[in-house]
């Protein structure tokens, strides 16, 4: 097990042999002893490269880390972007007999489980490697096994990077405006969850069950009785990646065909059903012999409550039709808040990468030109987005990048927009939507209806001189204007109220012996309530208060 010191100790070296040894020297506890031993970065690689390779030396929680900030397109700059998708999660594999007992702990005994595992892994990553085996009743299943000592490393990695943030945060403050202890919380929810492979197999689970009804897509199932934290056993699929596109026709499929069944299958799970699978890289999607697409690991997914999903479709329409208004509106929505003073400047820029998007002249309009322009806009003005914003964005952005792989002539732009038109429509008149609006016209009226029950308080409470009053404004004559504005009101309120209850007195007993002058005078004091109450309620309509 490494302790704490040797990893900062491993940090530290791998930092200044790519050229961060100042980063070393101010962040790093003791890394003012390294001064002097800094090593010239080299002049062949640019800083986001040398990034990029210290990260990947730096092991499986840093990857992680930089391939989830590959997402962040509105807080990173584009040329480190580009890096940080470059990542790769291939390490060496780990040699079978140290992988064995991590699966006995869930076969006790391998023969009575399995007739076949094979010992070389099909694949390997920082976190798991997989083997294929063949259980005793013939199926053939992916064990997916985690790295012994993993988890030890990684939580030592999360303590280091919360350390470093804070760090980071009282050396240099200009860099809170990008909430860097933020984002290290995330992650380490994010990368904690990816350790429990019991969340994986419950997340296939749900995709499995929500996109049952979509034809050609396939959920591998789980076998939850050899599977646990750290091993998950699914059916093995075989099939070639989805962006080669000779391999596809060479199985007697068409591309364009494909790049339909993928698309109308993110569509739907991330606009109807709210939960999608947020790693479409291609060696995570498998187009098999009967022209079904397979998802493969689930440990990055997206999760969209309804309100949400409404508001990401008004955000994706008002994009393709040019409406800055309708960015704007949704972006607040989704609690991005624009500062005032940048609010126009902001329009502005999205409104000219809006234009770009419309009037290229391409047979293909690409809708992640729009994408990144707006991601780029949000990162000039500092302007925080949440995690799922962006999360989604990048997936729509990998899938458009897979689809014209396959379909040269796929279009995004046409393509969603029939798509969110339907399930905007859908989604105003869901269930949901009416339950809601039923709710609020019933607290509306209950509200109606306590009006005169609070009125009744208040004066109440008025009457009996026990109202505190207490005032920090200064300005007294404007307060004291207030006050007799307010009072005026009252007393025209009382005195209209008085006049209707007297004449309805006097009507009332018309059938006594009363001087007929006085019937007239009740009939008069209505029409001068009715006279003062529609201007009351013309007054309130056009200036937006009774009396000035």
């Amino acid at each position: 097990m490494v302790t704490r010191f040797q990893r900062y100790r491993q940090i530290a070296d791998v930092l200044v042999k790519y050229g961060f040894g100042i980063l070393v020297e101010e962040v790093i506890p003791g890394g003012e002893r390294l001064r002097g031993f800094r090593k010239p970065p080299e002049e062949k690689r640019s800083v986001y490269e040398r990034i990029r390779l210290a990260i990947e030396e730096l092991g499986p929680t840093y990857v992680k880390f930089g391939q989830i900030m590959s997402t962040r397109r509105e807080l990173l700059p584009p040329e480190l972007i580009v890096e940080l998708q470059m990542l790769q999660d291939r390490v060496a594999p780990v040699p079978f007999k140290d992988i064995r007992p991590v699966i006995m702990k869930y076969c006790p005994n391998l023969e009575d489980c399995f007739d076949i595992i094979e010992e070389e892994p099909v694949a390997a990553a920082s976190l798991s490697q997989v083997h294929r085996a063949v259980t005793k009743d013939g199926r053939v299943v992916a064990l997916k096994v985690q790295r012994p000592g993993i988890v030890d490393l990684i939580e030592t990695d999360l303590l280091i990077l919360q350390s470093l943030v804070t760090r980071v945060d009282s050396i240099f403050p200009d860099l809170r405006v990008y909430n860097l202890r933020g984002m290290v919380d995330e992650f380490s929810t994010q990368i904690r969850r990816e350790l429990d492979f019991t969340q994986d197999g419950m997340n296939a689970e749900r995709l499995a069950r929500n996109l049952h009804n979509v034809p050609c897509v396939k959920i591998p199932r789980v076998y939850w009785q050899i599977s646990g934290p750290c091993l998950l056993a699914m059916d093995y699929v075989e099939g070639v990646r989805i962006d080669d596109v000779e391999a596809i026709r060479a199985l007697g499929l068409f591309p364009e065909e494909v790049a339909e069944i993928g698309f109308s299958a993110y569509v739907q799970q991330i606009f109807v059903d709210g939960f999608f699978h947020g790693d479409p890289h291609p060696g995570n999607l498998l187009v098999t012999d009967q022209g079904e697409i397979a998802f493969l690991d689930y440990g990055i997914v997206g999760v969209l409550r309804p309100e949400r999903r409404r508001v990401f479709v008004d955000l994706l329409l008002a994009m393709t039709r040019t409406d800055v208004v309708g960015v704007i509106a949704a972006l607040g929505k989704l609690e991005v808040h624009i500062s005032p003073a940048d609010l126009d400047a902001v329009k502005d820029d999205l409104y000219l990468v809006l234009l770009d998007y419309r009037e290229m002249k391409l047979e293909r309009v690409n809708f992640a030109v729009a994408i990144r322009g707006m991601t780029d806009t949000l990162r000039r003005y500092h302007i925080r987005v949440p995690s799922t914003l962006m999360l989604m964005m990048k997936v729509i952005v990998m899938v458009m990048d897979i689809g014209t792989r396959l379909d040269p002539h796929f279009n995004f732009d046409q393509q969603i927009r029939p798509y969110l038109i339907e399930i905007a429509a859908q989604q105003r008149l869901s269930p949901d939507n009416v339950t809601g609006a039923v709710r609020s016209l019933v607290n509306a009226a209950e509200g109606l209806l306590a009006i005169p029950g609070n009125v009744n308080e208040t004066l109440k409470t008025l009457s009996e001189g026990t109202v505190t009053i207490e005032l920090e404004n200064r300005d007294l004559t404007e307060i004291v204007g207030v006050i007799d504005r307010t009072s005026n009101k009252i007393i025209v309120g009382l005195v209209v109220a008085a006049v209707v209850v007297g004449s309805s007195l006097i009507l009332r007993i018309a059938d006594l012996p009363v001087p007929g002058y006085v019937s007239t005078l009740a009939v008069l004091g209505y029409v001068f309530a009715v006279i003062v109450g529609f201007y009351a309620v013309y007054s309130a309509l056009r200036h937006g208060r009774m009396f000035k």
